[in-house]
């Protein structure tokens, strides 16, 4: 296919404006530390996390919610299993979502976008899984499911945290909900999700 010189000419003012912003979602990508990952699950919420906690729920309109320890992945699973049942906060997040990804198509094009959050998918992926699944080992977890089920988590969680970047939101006061909830998930934690007026947290 031949592209007449004035169409790439148009074209090149569009790329250089989101070079940057493609750059910045790569270097999220390459900031991404496995080995943090699943690190602190059961151990009592500290200070900064109950921040990100509140942070998080804040944003999603639910100020009313308290965040909650989960001590073990049984635990775990039955805070999955009732979120599965009570979708409200599911239901929040996607409004965000949508409002994030109509930020971000007025600075980059879809392919841009599908580009950079296929990057973050990669890098995410298989290194989510092999955390989840070592940790999961650690606790003698048997319950496949509920392993892929962290693991999805966490790749979703960068999803939101990469599209906060792109919508040039991630210097936002306070924090967006979703890069709140990436940082949980970076200090080792599994935030299973909202039940109620629950944030389960492992």
């Amino acid at each position: 296919m031949h592209f007449h010189d004035e169409d790439e000419g148009a074209d090149i003012p569009r790329l250089l404006e989101e070079i940057p912003l493609l750059y910045k979602a790569r270097a999220f990508a390459e900031s991404l530390n496995a080995n943090t990952w699943f690190s602190r699950l059961g151990e009592p919420l500290d200070a900064r996390e109950r921040d990100l906690a509140r942070t998080y729920l804040d944003g999603l309109g639910f100020p009313e919610a308290e965040p909650a320890l989960l001590s073990d992945w049984d635990e775990a699973a039955g805070a999955a299993e009732t979120q599965d049942r009570d979708p409200m906060g599911w239901e929040a997040e996607e409004m965000l979502r949508t409002g994030l990804v109509s930020r971000v198509l007025e600075r980059l094009d879809e392919e841009a976008v599908h580009a950079a959050l296929t990057l973050v998918a990669q890098k995410t992926g298989d290194t989510a899984r092999d955390a989840v699944e070592e940790a999961a080992a650690l606790a003698d977890v048997e319950d496949i499911g509920l392993v892929h089920a962290a693991a999805g988590a966490l790749a979703q969680a960068a999803n939101g945290a990469v599209l906060v970047v792109l919508a040039e939101a991630e210097d936002d006061d306070p924090p967006h909900p979703f890069l709140a909830r990436w940082r949980l998930f970076a200090r080792g934690r599994w935030p299973v999700g909202l039940a109620g007026a629950t944030y389960n947290i492992l």
